[in-house]
């Protein structure tokens, strides 16, 4: 069986551009892995949070965190497990419940190509319009 890849140029450091991206499927897949621990808004108020030895952070604000940059390298890979940190608290690896067939090369806020699963880029797409204009 072949796997067929479809490639898609997405800028996420500006509104998700490729045709291949789908927000909605990102919000539902949000809805479905994350809401519990990061609340439905994304501002760390899940059913789940109270029972977690390290609060979920509110995703609301990334790009605020991050000097008005939505760190989607950083986000790809804490959600997929490929960033290693000491400290990752009760956040389980979603990586192989985002596979696909289907990769799609992320733009990254420098300029590179980062290829990640089409879910995982949606679901990134999704994180990236929900960033509040605090900053």
């Amino acid at each position: 069986m072949q796997l067929r890849m479809v490639l898609a140029a997405v800028t996420l450091s500006g509104a998700a551009s490729a045709q291949n991206i789908d927000v909605q499927n990102g919000q539902d897949l949000f809805l479905y892995f994350c809401a519990e621990c990061h609340g439905k808004d994304a501002e760390s108020i899940g059913p789940m949070a109270e029972m977690l030895a390290i609060d979920p952070p509110e995703l609301t604000t990334l790009a605020e965190r991050n000097e008005g940059e939505f760190p989607a390298e950083a986000v790809a890979k804490q959600i997929d497990g490929s960033l290693i940190v000491a400290n990752h608290g009760d956040m389980p690896i979603f990586g192989p419940y985002l596979e696909t067939a289907q990769s799609v090369a992320i733009k990254l806020p420098s300029g590179q190509p980062m290829m990640v699963t089409q879910h995982l880029a949606d679901l990134i797409a999704y994180l990236k319009t929900i960033q509040s204009e605090r900053h």
